[in-house]
């Protein structure tokens, strides 16, 4: 209870006597200039945040729901694939020593065929398999169909349609997180909620730091002794806060993937010098260091004084000798081998993305076993790297079952955050006695308050990240006009 709503509860003789002048035998005090009435920086921002986390709650919480759901899906995919292709992925026993993998490319073409070898990924452990990937006619894009052999015995496994390193059951949650399986229009959902999850998430600690400026404890701990909606919001503000930065990175890191900010983030990356390069395989003389969608490879060529053919050479050392010349180069980690085609040599790359990473790569001339180009992580410009980082960290790689841990628990703190939003807003509908009624939104006219100071900067700063982000652009264009339209409508009934 403040101070101005405490009532009178003097005795009627104590109020008397209060009543009675009194000669005062103090001299009086100065009077203290009164302070300004403007209002401060957050009394004026806080409720414009208020009302946009409203909205934004309101009506993109579903979409962050789904992406969360699904997300925690594909987290746990890791462990079941190797549960439900554990015949494909492991030996039946693990031997003295492999068959080379040419015999393993053998075994492996007489099975499937109609395919076309493209590449080979040797046993990255003793108990693993062989992969051999080929293209088959009659998938669709994107796919291959691998064949499983066991590197002892050349004998085969299985094989499945797989989508890069993705077997079936990942590859359709990882499809699904993305698109819900509705395609190129299902990609704008997740786009939709990847733009707006750092907004919700650092608008809603910004408030949550405001509200308890002064009682740090319940920053960061709920508040056991708040009943109602206290509690719920203790909850939904004390579990936001543990989690706004893993919310933040996998915002971002989510982005890099969409449609229409993804290639905005590409063309800055490349601009700012931090395009991801790769190896130069070309076997042509003058031909310049390979490059990816994003940007060319240039800061390593072939071998300085090289003499390369003017045309693909028809003798092949091999795929044994060409694996066995890149370990020597030093790529030795969890290989990853794509066979020559016309007018280039033997590209095997390291895929161990587990930290420490080896994302290693060299070229092998196929003609006599001689490196053409390699490429070290560690001459990765610090965006390219960083970029790896984060997309490894969103798909649960960096750190293994840990990771895909912490992505489970980020998807779960998503769905509770939400449910706590939600029933927050149930508890603050206007009567009890309506049983469909709903939590009121924060007034309109937030804006009116912020110093034109603050509010054309942060106008200025909306409309480039809209550009930079165009669904949130878009999106916020749309509740900005709901909102105008519900004003107007609510005026009119008042009229």
């Amino acid at each position: 209870m403040s101070l101005d709503e405490v009532q009178d509860v003097r005795t009627p003789d104590a109020a008397a006597k209060a009543a009675t002048p009194v000669t005062p035998i103090t001299p009086a005090i100065p009077a203290i200039p009164a302070t300004s009435s403007k209002p401060g920086a957050w009394a004026a921002l806080r409720p414009l945040l208020l009302r946009m986390h409203f909205y934004a709650g309101i009506l993109i919480a579903p979409l962050l729901f789904l992406a969360a759901a699904t997300g925690l899906l594909y987290a746990a995919s890791w462990q079941a694939e190797k549960i439900i292709y554990a015949d494909e992925l492991t030996v039946t026993g693990v031997g003295e020593s492999t068959v080379p993998l040419s015999a393993q490319l053998t075994a492996a073409r007489a099975t499937v065929p109609e395919g076309k070898v493209v590449g080979v990924w040797p046993a990255p452990d003793p108990e693993a398999t062989t992969r051999v990937i080929m293209e088959v006619p009659g998938l669709e894009e994107g796919q291959t169909r691998t064949v499983f052999v066991d590197p002892y015995t050349a004998h085969v496994n299985g094989q499945l349609t797989t989508e890069g390193d993705a077997l079936p059951l990942r590859a359709w949650l990882s499809e699904f997180h993305s698109s819900l399986q509705l395609g190129e229009f299902g990609r704008n959902y997740s786009e939709l909620a990847a733009s707006w999850l750092w907004v919700v998430a650092l608008g809603g600690l910004a408030l949550w730091i405001g509200r308890h400026r002064s009682r740090k404890a319940l920053l960061v701990l709920p508040d056991r002794a708040a009943t109602g909606r206290r509690k719920t919001l203790s909850w939904h503000g004390a579990v936001g806060l543990w989690a706004v930065t893993g919310l933040v990175a996998l915002s971002a890191t989510g982005l890099t993937w969409s449609k229409y900010a993804g290639e905005n983030i590409g063309q800055l990356q490349d601009e700012l010098g931090g395009a991801t390069p790769s190896v130069s395989a070309a076997l042509a003389p003058g031909s310049g260091a390979g490059s990816d969608e994003h940007a060319g490879h240039t800061g390593h060529v072939m071998t300085e004084g090289m003499e390369m053919p003017a045309a693909p050479p028809t003798a092949d050392i091999g795929i044994d000798k060409a694996v066995a010349a890149a370990r020597a180069a030093g790529v030795t980690h969890e290989l990853r081998v794509t066979l020559p085609a016309k007018g280039n040599g033997y590209v095997i790359k390291e895929q161990d993305k587990q930290l420490p990473v080896h994302l290693d790569s060299v070229a092998v001339d196929p003609a006599d076993g001689r490196i053409m180009d390699e490429l070290r992580f560690a001459d990765y410009p610090v965006l390219a790297q960083l970029t790896r980082f984060g997309i490894d960290l969103h798909m649960g790689k960096t750190f293994g079952l840990a990771n895909q841990i912490a992505l489970g628990a980020l998807a779960v703190a998503v769905m509770l955050l939400v449910f706590w939003g939600y029933r927050m807003w149930w508890l603050r509908r206007p009567t009890k006695d309506r049983a469909l009624s709903a939590g009121r939104a924060q007034p309109r006219g937030a804006w009116r308050k912020v110093p034109l100071t603050m509010l054309l900067p942060l106008a200025a700063l909306t409309a480039v990240v809209g550009w930079f982000v165009p669904l949130l652009g878009i999106s916020l264009v749309a509740f900005l006009a709901i909102d105008v339209l519900l004003g107007a409508v609510a005026a009119r009934r008042a009229a």
